[in-house]
């Protein structure tokens, strides 16, 4: 009985052993394929604007108008490249491959598909600027193809950036006509029709909503435009990636703007977060003025 007994717990000691060796051999393989990370020089943000395209001529729906574009580069295996983008407020996960020849460095990254606006990224690197062309995959939007040129930028939050004073800042999306009668030498009555576009004050410049606790004396005079960018000059200084073609007008163009993330929220400071609640009391009751300007 002994002998059996001591039988049994040699054979088990023996499979135990087995099964360990076993486990490390899987434990030490999967190790093994783990890939080395490689050109981490092009980790971060790319950003820049699309190209050949005016879309302050076009008409239509504007959604899936050509806007500031910023690809972020987060890792690059031999095998996968993972990569994010955020364009028009929309902020979509990337997937793709590496390949190069010599120097030359190419990426071809996917967007999910789940969104209307989803296409593919083809860009090359060269010296310091990525250019490339993204392709919608639903090929019937307005521009299903689009060309543009990033450069690499460092995204850092500065409460005192202003929107640069030598611009012009009308909402061309947003016009009242207005009919008018001029009388002719015949004496017919020939009708107009004037397009009047909001525009914004200099207040726009003068009021920072990061630095300084505004009161209701400094608001209660502004037009409803000038409370919506003072507002809006708080997100973008934060990344905040703009939906609306109204404020991506204004923002887009900025030197300064990087758009990194669809949601700023928790990134705001005590002094923002009480200045949008005043802002938005007077929002809600101010008014806008149209004026008439050439396009």
């Amino acid at each position: 009985m002994k002998k059996t007994t001591l039988i049994v717990l040699i054979s088990l000691f023996l499979l135990s052993c087995k099964n360990t060796k076993k486990s490390t051999s899987g434990s030490h393989s999967k190790t093994s394929k783990a890939q080395t990370e490689i050109h981490k020089e092009l980790y971060g943000f790319w950003v820049g604007d699309f190209l050949e395209t005016d879309a302050a001529e076009y008409e239509g729906d504007m959604d899936d108008a050509p806007s500031k574009l910023n690809i972020i580069i987060k890792k690059i295996t031999q095998d996968t490249v993972i990569a994010q983008s955020v364009v028009s407020g929309n902020s979509r996960p990337l997937l793709g491959k590496l390949s190069s020849d010599g120097n030359r460095i190419t990426l071809v990254l996917d967007e999910p598909g789940s969104h209307q606006y989803d296409g593919r990224f083809v860009m090359e690197f060269d010296h310091d600027t990525l250019k490339g062309t993204w392709s919608a995959y639903k090929t019937d939007l307005h521009w299903p193809s689009k060309n543009y040129k990033l450069l690499k930028k460092q995204f850092v939050y500065n409460p005192n950036l202003m929107l640069p004073s030598e611009s012009e800042y009308v909402d061309w999306n947003d016009s009242k006509n207005v009919e008018q009668y001029d009388t002719l030498e015949n004496g017919t009555i020939d009708t107009l029709g004037n397009s009047y576009y909001r525009s914004a004050s200099e207040q726009i410049f003068k009021l920072n909503a990061s630095t300084t606790i505004l009161k209701e004396k400094d608001l209660k005079n502004l037009r409803k435009l000038d409370l919506q960018i003072i507002k809006n000059t708080i997100f973008a200084r934060h990344g905040y990636a703009f939906k609306k073609n109204t404020y991506r007008q204004f923002f887009d163009p900025v030197e300064w703007y990087v758009p990194v993330a669809s949601n700023v929220d928790k990134d705001l400071t005590a002094i923002e977060s009480k200045n949008i609640k005043l802002i938005d009391r007077f929002v809600k009751y101010a008014e806008d003025n149209y004026d008439a300007f050439g396009r």
